[in-house]
C-alpha cells in the first residue's frame, strides 16, 4: 500500500465508515481551507455520473484558489464483478489522468466495498501514482486501542474495565463507537471520567449484545433480570420470534465451542466450524463451562419447541418467549452446572 502524503490521487476503500470519513476530512483539511471549500471542492456519485465528468473538472483550473479537491464515491468499476449501471464510465479517460493527474487537484476516490480487484490495470496505476488507503473494520483485538484513542480525542477517560463492556453493547464498528463515545463526553464533561453506572444506563444496546445477556441472565438462574432485559427490549419493538432465534443462536455457538473444546480444539481453530465472527466463539467460551452438555441440549430443544409454538400461534408471543425464560432458567436450576 503507497502511503504518499503528497500524492494528488487517493483511493480510500473499505467497510469502516469511521476510517474512511476521518481519511477524506483530512485530506481536504491539509488542501483546501474553509473559505476555499465553496468553490473548489466538488463530490460525485459514479453510480450515477461517468468518471470522465469528474475527470474534467480535476483538469479544470480552480475557482478564486491554487488548489481543488474532487471526490468521487462508488467506483464499482474497481470491483472484481462491477455492478450493472445505466451509465458507463470511459475508463481509458481516467487511465490517462493517472498517469498524468493535475498538480493542482486532489483526486479522491471512495470505495466502501469489502474487496477490490487487485490485478486490474487500474488499481495498479493508483498504487504506483497514489496512495491506497485500506478502511477494514476493526479487529476485536484492536478495539481496546480504539476506546483510548477515541477517548484521548474527546478528552475523557475511559477505565480499562470498561472496555469489555464498550465491546459487548457496541461492537467494533468505529463510527457507532466514536457516536456512543461523543454521547458519554457530553455528560462527564472535558477530562471527566466515565463511570460503569453511567456507561450501562446510556449505551445503545445491539441485539447481539442483548442475546449475551439473556444468555447470562439464565446462567445466573435469575428469573427477574432476564424479564427485565426482555421487557426493555419490547420497548424497543423486539419481536419474541426474533429473540428466540438470537437465543437459539447464542446457545448453538455455546454447545459447538463446548464440544469442539472437549476435543482439544483451541480457539482459533474453532472459526472453520464455528460460522461466526471471533469475538463471538471468544464470548461462547466464556460461557460454555458454566454449561453440561445436557443441559444444552435440553435448552436447544426448549428453543425449538418455543420457535414452533410462536410461529403457530399457538399461545401468545411474550407469554410464550416469559414462559421459555422460565423453562431455561428451570433447566438450571435441576441440573448440576458444571463449572
Amino acid at each position: 500500500m503507497a502511503n504518499q502524503n503528497h500524492s494528488h490521487v487517493h483511493l480510500l476503500y473499505g467497510l469502516e465508515d469511521y476510517l474512511i470519513q476521518e481519511n477524506k476530512k483530512k485530506l481536504i483539511e491539509k488542501t483546501l481551507s474553509k473559505e476555499d471549500r465553496e468553490f473548489n471542492l466538488s463530490q460525485y456519485d459514479l453510480e450515477e455520473t461517468p468518471v470522465e465528468e469528474v475527470i474534467t473538472d480535476a483538469e479544470t483550473f480552480p475557482f478564486l484558489g491554487d488548489k481543488k479537491v474532487v471526490v468521487a464515491y462508488h467506483p464499482v468499476f474497481l470491483k472484481a464483478k462491477p455492478d450493472k449501471l445505466p451509465i458507463e464510465h470511459d475508463l481509458d479517460v481516467l487511465t490517462n489522468y493517472l498517469e498524468n493527474p493535475a498538480d493542482y487537484t486532489k483526486l479522491i476516490l471512495i470505495a466502501p466495498y469489502e474487496k477490490l480487484d487487485e490485478r486490474k490495470k487500474l488499481f495498479k496505476l493508483f498504487k504506483k501514482s497514489g496512495e491506497v488507503i485500506s478502511c477494514q473494520p476493526v479487529r476485536e483485538w484492536e478495539i481496546d486501542k480504539w476506546i483510548d484513542s477515541l477517548a484521548a480525542e474527546l478528552h475523557i477517560h475511559i477505565p480499562e474495565d470498561l472496555h469489555e463492556l464498550f465491546s459487548n453493547e457496541v461492537g467494533t464498528n468505529l463510527m457507532t463507537l466514536r457516536r456512543e463515545m461523543e454521547k458519554l463526553a457530553l455528560n462527564v464533561g472535558k477530562g471527566g471520567t466515565v463511570t460503569r453506572e453511567l456507561a450501562e444506563q446510556l449505551l445503545s444496546h445491539s441485539a447481539e449484545s442483548s442475546g449475551l445477556k439473556l444468555v447470562d441472565a439464565v446462567m445466573e438462574r435469575n428469573l427477574a433480570r432476564a424479564i427485565g432485559i426482555y421487557n426493555d427490549l419490547v420497548k424497543i419493538n423486539e419481536e419474541p420470534i426474533a429473540l428466540t432465534a438470537l437465543l437459539a443462536s447464542q446457545f448453538r455457538n455455546i454447545s459447538q465451542a463446548k464440544t469442539l473444546k472437549s476435543k482439544g480444539y483451541a480457539e482459533k481453530q474453532m472459526k472453520t466450524y464455528i460460522k461466526a465472527h471471533p469475538y463471538v466463539i471468544k464470548m461462547a467460551l466464556k460461557r460454555e463451562r458454566f454449561f453440561t452438555q445436557k443441559e444444552l441440549e435440553e435448552i436447544m430443544n426448549q428453543l425449538a419447541e418455543t420457535d414452533y409454538v410462536l410461529k403457530q400461534g399457538k399461545m401468545e408471543k411474550s407469554l410464550a418467549f416469559e414462559l421459555l425464560l422460565y423453562r431455561l432458567i428451570h433447566i438450571k436450576q435441576t441440573e448440576s452446572a458444571q463449572i
